[in-house]
């Protein structure tokens, strides 16, 4: 099954004509997943007729408006398309303080409910599971509270050799077992080593989510090894000391924290409405980080 990242918006706080606000669905075991929520994030779904009849699940990452403006809208859509599952949004308490009230007056009536489920940005831990994957927090350095995610999945079971367990003649019902590591014994009392009758599963997939925040090496062991990276690059070298300033950081940084934790692949997005040549961004960052990809929105990537 892919794993794919559609980006719907990866502008910074100030919309312009070329980007959007934050906002990107993550598809992974079979799942559809909402990280941040921008203005105009449910027409760029719209004008790209994606379907999100599995998204039952949006995290927010911080309490900006670019990264989480779009959400009352997309809750009144759902609503209107007739949507009977529960939705959960995951984010800081004040979130909800602050959308209930608008809830109340602008969604009455829909079939299903908005469960909003406090996250702690400063922590790392575990705020999903299901039988397949888990989502953690990675705190972040903002102006806010701020927070990434880290989407895993689960390790996968170890692939049955057909042409061995008829071999060796392994009834079905062993099956189970070897899928899990187990090694077998015959009717004879033979132990048949696992190896010879499995092969390793695929390695579980990872995929790290990190915006908005300053350079914060602190991260790299959270993030060690990922198989794909999306890191904010809201400037270029020449706007380092705004980047400062803001708690930002740059394509530079964004590819050294890429580097240092050793992932796979690096895609870069956030970007100031201060820089119209994106290029910039990514020449600066693959002179640290070769593999690093510009996130394009209405893209999307395989993973």
């Amino acid at each position: 099954m892919n794993n794919t990242l559609t980006i719907l918006g990866c502008g910074s706080a100030m919309p312009t004509i070329q980007n959007s606000p934050s906002g990107q669905l993550l598809e992974m075991s079979g799942k559809q997943f909402l990280i941040d929520c921008g203005e105009g994030i449910q027409i760029t779904l719209r004008r790209m007729s994606q379907r999100i009849n599995r998204l039952d699940h949006i995290f927010i990452s911080h309490l900006h408006g670019d990264h989480c403006f779009g959400l009352l809208g997309l809750i009144s859509t759902l609503g209107m398309l007739g949507r009977t599952r529960d939705l959960y949004i995951h984010a800081q308490a004040d979130l909800q303080r602050l959308m209930q009230p608008l809830l109340d007056y602008f969604c009455q009536g829909m079939e299903y409910k908005v469960i909003f489920d406090v996250i702690r940005p400063n922590k790392h831990v575990v705020i999903y599971e299901d039988r397949t994957l888990t989502v953690k927090t990675i705190p972040l350095k903002h102006r806010v509270p701020s927070c990434g995610f880290l989407f895993e999945e689960k390790p996968k079971e170890r692939h049955i050799i057909k042409e061995q367990m008829d071999f060796y003649n392994i009834p079905l019902a062993a099956i189970p077992a070897l899928k899990a590591g187990e090694d077998y014994l015959n009717s004879d009392g033979k132990l048949i080593e696992n190896e010879r009758l499995t092969t390793a599963p695929n390695p579980p997939f990872r995929f790290a989510y990190c915006s908005d925040t300053a350079y914060l090496e602190k991260i790299v062991p959270l993030i060690q090894g990922v198989d794909c990276l999306y890191h904010e690059s809201t400037y270029t070298d020449e706007h380092a000391a705004r980047a400062k300033e803001t708690q930002h950081s740059t394509a530079r940084q964004a590819a050294t924290i890429a580097k240092l934790a050793n992932v796979n692949q690096l895609i870069i997005g956030h970007f100031s409405a201060r820089i119209d040549d994106h290029l910039q961004f990514l020449a600066e960052a693959r002179e640290v980080f070769p593999n690093t990809l510009l996130a394009e929105e209405r893209q999307q990537y395989k993973l």
